[in-house]
């Protein structure tokens, strides 16, 4: 298989294991070229820290942009991660149509919201923004939250497979027609992933484990992003950043104290390994 170059897009928050700072070595492990755009700089993520700094470079994008396409830089595949404005999300919608190659993958991970609210900052017309940008893609991956908010559903907790379903009609009615849909539990002590693939829906369930982190969404969907472009099905790359994430969240327990993200990099030989399989 011919070398892979990925651009991802997201923000990079220096210490926090999340964004940037995870997709980077993840998509790398996977034995693809991986190039940043980083959104903002941050000095830790927002989730527990206090006081942190934060440099939004939205208006550098468009140079970026421009230096690529005098280059003749192109991408076999563009994965977005958390996006902080409408306006990167229109800066974004021109990246999917001048810097990918023939062929390439588009992925849009909407991060924007869980528990069934929004993260702080983020509103009804970023909203509105992403919804536009998913329907560019190739393939979205969002959580039950977010696609609540992109398809104007009600946010349940509890749900059965028709409440899915539903849902999966919705998302692909924005236009793309692959969803790897996330966290998606119908009972107790288990959890996993839905790949919707072109009106095919497959289930790949595992365990739940009792312990959350900061982060695995990113983690989930780096690994996924990685092992498709490295030739992966769709349900094998799913089912391998499932694995992947579990993993991670497994490992981070046994260390008290580590609250502000997974720890992903002890793990990195098992993704590795199930790429390369």
């Amino acid at each position: 298989m011919s070398y892979k170059r990925v651009l991802t897009v997201q923000d990079i928050s220096c210490v926090g294991q999340c964004s940037l700072t995870v997709a980077l070595p993840i998509i790398s492990a996977c034995g693809v070229e991986t190039c940043p755009l980083p959104s903002a700089v941050l000095s830790t993520h927002t989730g527990g820290f206090k006081g942190f700094t934060f440099r939004d470079l939205t208006d550098d994008m468009p140079d970026i942009m421009s230096h690529w396409e005098k280059e003749g830089l192109y991408f076999d595949a563009i994965y977005t991660g958390y996006l902080g404005s409408t306006k990167q999300i229109s800066y974004v919608s021109d990246i999917f149509s001048k810097n990918g190659k023939d062929g390439c993958i588009k992925l849009v991970d909407p991060a924007m919201a869980d528990h069934g609210k929004l993260y702080t900052g983020f509103d009804m017309e970023f909203v509105s923004a992403m919804k536009v940008l998913c329907g560019k893609a190739d393939y979205v991956i969002p959580n039950v939250t977010e696609a609540c908010f992109l398809t104007d559903t009600e946010y349940k907790e509890t749900y059965d497979r028709a409440y899915v379903d539903l849902l999966l009609e919705k998302l692909t009615s924005l236009g793309c027609k692959n969803v790897i849909f996330t966290g998606i539990s119908y009972e107790k002590g288990k959890t996993g992933v839905v790949v919707y693939k072109n009106g095919v829906y497959s289930y790949y369930e595992h365990e739940m484990l009792p312990n959350s982190c900061h982060g695995t969404g990113d983690i989930y969907a780096s690994a996924f992003t990685g092992a498709l472009v490295r030739g992966k099905t769709a349900f094998d790359a799913a089912k391998i950043a499932a694995d992947y994430t579990l993993e991670c969240i497994r490992e981070t327990a046994k260390e008290a104290g580590h609250w502000y993200g997974a720890k992903f990099e002890t793990s990195l030989s098992k993704l590795i390994a199930d790429v390369n399989e």
